[in-house]
C-alpha cells in the first residue's frame, strides 16, 4: 500500500464512531481526499487539537486504489486556521472558498488551485477590518475563475461581440455573464460599464474602487447557481450575505493587502 506525503489543506471535519474523525483534504499533488484519523478524538491522541477546519500542515497517509476513505498516517501542523473563526466575516467568507472546492474538487492534482487556496485563507486571517469585505469577494470571486468558471465579461455572452469598455450592459446569470443591449432580456436590469470594469478587477484580485458590494454577491450567487452547483446553492455563500447584511460590513478600501 504506498505511502503519500503532501501539503494539505483541511477542508472538513467530522467525528467518526467514538474515537476517530474523517477529513476532507485538498493537497498540492493528490487533490481532494478523504481520510480517517484513526483515534483522533481520544483524550491523548497524538493529533492533539489539530485536526481542524482551514488547518494546513503536510499530511502521510496510506493510499489503496478502489477506496474512498484513505487512512492517515500523520499530520505536521504548519499553520493553524483558528484565527478565521474570530468574526462572522472572515469565518464565512473561508468556509465559502472552503465548499466551492469541496463541491467541485476532484483527485486530480492541481497545485495552482492548492497555492490559490492557501495564500486567499491567509490573506482572509490577517487581513484588517476595512479591508476583509473587499480581500473575501476578490478571492471568491477569483477562485470561481481558478475553478474553470470564468464569467464572461469582455465578450457578449450571447453573441460573442466584444464588449466596448465604456458600454452599458446586463449581467446575465444564465448566459454566464455581461449581454449586450441586443441580447439582454427583457426587463432586465443594467449592468454599468463601471460595475463590469469592478467584476473583471475582482476575477483578476486587482485593486478597484466599489461603492456598493451587495449587487456582487447577490451576481456571484445566481452565477454559481446556474453555471457551478447545477441548481444547488452554497450555505456558506447565504451565511456570508446574512452577515453582511446584518453585521455592518462596508467596502471602503479601494486597494486589496498585498499578497
Amino acid at each position: 500500500m504506498p505511502l503519500a506525503c503532501d501539503d494539505a489543506l483541511i477542508l472538513q471535519v467530522y467525528a467518526f464512531g467514538e474515537t476517530s474523525k474523517i477529513l476532507k483534504v485538498l493537497t498540492r499533488l493528490h487533490g481532494v481526499r478523504s481520510v480517517i484519523a484513526k483515534g483522533a478524538l481520544r483524550p491523548r491522541s497524538r493529533y492533539g487539537g489539530v485536526l481542524e477546519p482551514f488547518t494546513l500542515g503536510v499530511a502521510t497517509f496510506y493510499i489503496k486504489e478502489g477506496r474512498e476513505i484513505q487512512t492517515l498516517s500523520d499530520f505536521d501542523l504548519s499553520r493553524s486556521g483558528q484565527g478565521l473563526g474570530r468574526d462572522l466575516l472572515r469565518f464565512g467568507a473561508a468556509s465559502l472558498l472552503v465548499e466551492l472546492v469541496l463541491r467541485t474538487g476532484s483527485e486530480q492534482p492541481d497545485p495552482a488551485l492548492f497555492d490559490q487556496l492557501c495564500r486567499a485563507l491567509a490573506l482572509l486571517d490577517s487581513a484588517p477590518r476595512q479591508d476583509l469585505e473587499f480581500v473575501a469577494l476578490s478571492e471568491a470571486w477569483a477562485l470561481t475563475v481558478q475553478l474553470g468558471f470564468a464569467p464572461s465579461l469582455t465578450r457578449c455572452a450571447r453573441c460573442g461581440r466584444d464588449l466596448e469598455a465604456t458600454e452599458t450592459t446586463t449581467f446575465d446569470s444564465v448566459a454566464g455573464g455581461a449581454v449586450c443591449s441586443d441580447c439582454a432580456p427583457a426587463q432586465a436590469s443594467g449592468f454599468s460599464a463601471h460595475g463590469r470594469q469592478v467584476m473583471i478587477a475582482l476575477c483578476r484580485r486587482e485593486p478597484t474602487a466599489i461603492r456598493q458590494s451587495m449587487p456582487y454577491w447577490v451576481a456571484m450567487s445566481r452565477f454559481l447557481d446556474a453555471h457551478v452547483l447545477e441548481g444547488g446553492s452554497l450555505h456558506s455563500l447565504k451565511f456570508l450575505t446574512a452577515s453582511l447584511r446584518g453585521g455592518g460590513y462596508t467596502v471602503v478600501t479601494q486597494t486589496p493587502p498585498p499578497g
